[in-house]
């Protein structure tokens, strides 16, 4: 799940400091005699970005050269300091999703569901505050993030096995952006309309389907969506920044997340879990070690290929595919990715199947995305273990008059646990060659041009960071939108949800899922 305005973009390092970070002996997956040189400079590297960003906990599993190396480092919590190890569980968030799409191949292979008709075909109530354009949207447009209404929906709709029927019937609020097909915005709320196409097709709930379909087969002991599931289970409490933006404290309360919203980032997983997810997602459908097979071999290249429509999610994107982001590099292999944003819980997960590599990084901080800017959206790891790149970025100037037509104010909108709509408006104004960002009259960050339309991200002292976005275009060529964190924040005052009742936090609201 990702955010309107990047946490990753806004928060950077805090001034607290680090939990001593403790470097845990892994399980002996394959023998070896010699770790890489490249594996040592991640369990480095990790160790020196812990402290300079203040992160008490952090587990990684890792696919290299045909051996898998697991990894814990630092505490579980800094008020009940355990050790992080291979099986500490962390919430996932986003990074649910895939699990999400793969059970609905799953049950495409099985003839329940079929990827090219409508929603309405198995939910025929279904329907946002469009009835037209919804009844177009497609399974594969909702695992594609390309359904086109507003996607950061999250409804708190109770506790219970109907929470899940109830958020699809509230999304009959849901303003249709843009229509079905034709752009990529991120879109929390058709993935948990994918997970009500799960219960509708197999009888189950949302979870208990996930737990029969994919986690138990695949013997993902650690990997569930409420603790009670695990008893006994060391979980890593998250962290976020005290009022005063000095130091890192722990915020148990954070873990919650309502049950409605469990499709698009409820797991919970370790890093060893991880990993065998990891392989699974890499192989041909087979459990791994087994000769049992989950998924045909054309279901699984289906999942990781054919994207819808492209952009930007921190990095360019061809698209999606089924709920997996397909990531471009300059020397043509795709990266296969997925990350995952929690308050106070933040991961990542790519892989090169071409390159046979795969890295999942958890964390237990909001400083944490700092470090995975750095593994994830940069290329450090993809350099390192699968010799790929990321498209190049150089910025340039653009001369004032250019920049015109970029100066405005867009706006996007999310919907909280209690229904309140809020507003992100970004302010864009041309300033010497690039595009000076404020919100509410605060400057946050600058844009550079290094394509047409298309963005990198600079701090204010004009230091390039590792995030891209880009400006979509209306029929008539003028500047329609900015995607900015996998988004598409409408230009101008006015915004589709501008019409239900709408507040402007003070500051940038806490993101919810990415």
């Amino acid at each position: 799940m990702s955010e309107p305005m990047s946490r990753r973009t806004l928060l950077g390092a805090t001034a607290g400091a680090a939990a001593a970070a403790t470097l845990l002996p892994s399980p002996a997956t394959a023998a070896r005699t010699r770790v890489p040189r490249a594996v040592r400079e991640l369990d480095e590297k990790i160790q020196q970005e812990m402290a300079a960003y203040a992160v008490p906990g952090v587990a990684y599993g890792l696919h290299y050269r045909g051996v898998d190396y697991v990894r814990g480092f630092g505490v579980t919590s800094l008020d009940d300091p355990q050790p992080v190890d291979a099986d500490t569980v962390f919430r996932v968030a986003s990074t649910t999703k895939p699990f999400t799409g793969t059970a609905i191949m799953r049950l495409v292979e099985r003839g329940r569901l079929d990827l090219d008709r409508t929603v309405r075909s198995y939910l025929p109530g279904f329907r946002t505050a469009d009835p037209a354009q919804s009844a177009r949207v497609t399974v594969r447009q909702a695992l594609n993030h390309s359904a086109g209404w507003l996607g950061d929906f999250f409804l708190d709709t109770g506790s219970d096995d109907e929470a899940l029927a109830r958020y699809v019937a509230e999304m009959s609020r849901l303003p249709q952006l843009t229509r079905p097909g034709k752009y990529f915005s991120y879109n929390n709320a058709a993935i948990s309309l994918a997970g009500r196409l799960i219960e509708v097709a197999t009888g189950r709930t949302y979870e208990q389907a996930i737990r029969e379909l994919l986690t138990a087969p695949l013997g993902q002991r650690h990997s569930a969506f409420t603790l009670d599931e695990i008893p006994g289970v060391r979980w890593a409490v998250p962290h976020v920044l005290n009022e005063a933006q000095t130091e890192i404290v722990p915020l148990r309360a954070a873990w919650a997340m309502p049950r409605s919203i469990n499709p698009a980032g409820g797991l919970i997983s370790s890093a060893r879990d991880q990993l065998r997810w990891a392989r699974f997602s890499l192989g041909d459908g087979r459990v791994p070690g087994s000769s049992r097979r989950l998924l045909g071999r054309r279901s699984m290249h289906a999942m990781q290929s054919n994207p819808g429509p492209g952009g930007t999610l921190f990095v360019e994107l061809d698209g999606a595919g089924v709920t997996w982001m397909l990531r471009p590099t300059a020397e043509g292999p795709t990266v296969v990715q997925h990350g995952g944003d929690w308050t106070g819980q933040h991961s990542g997960f790519l892989m090169v199947p071409e390159r046979d590599f795969a890295l999942t990084v958890l964390t237990n901080s909001d400083t944490g995305t700092a470090l995975l800017d750095d593994l994830f959206v940069g290329d450090w790891a993809l350099s390192r273990f699968a010799g790929v790149h990321n498209l190049p970025a150089r910025p340039r100037a653009l001369p004032a008059a250019e920049l015109e037509a970029y100066r405005g104010v867009y706006t996007a909108e999310q919907i909280g646990f209690d229904g309140t709509v809020e507003s992100i408006p970004v302010e864009l104004i041309p300033d010497a060659g690039q595009l000076l960002v404020r919100y509410l009259g605060t400057e946050r960050l600058r844009l550079a041009f290094y394509r047409k339309d298309y963005v990198v991200m600079l701090a204010l002292d004009g230091t390039v960071q590792n995030q891209r976005a880009n400006f979509v275009r209306d029929r008539d060529g003028s500047i329609g939108w900015l995607r900015f964190g996998g988004r598409l924040h409408r230009r101008g005052e006015e915004a589709a949800a501008s019409q239900l009742r709408s507040t402007a936090p003070a500051a940038l609201p806490r993101p919810l899922l990415s």
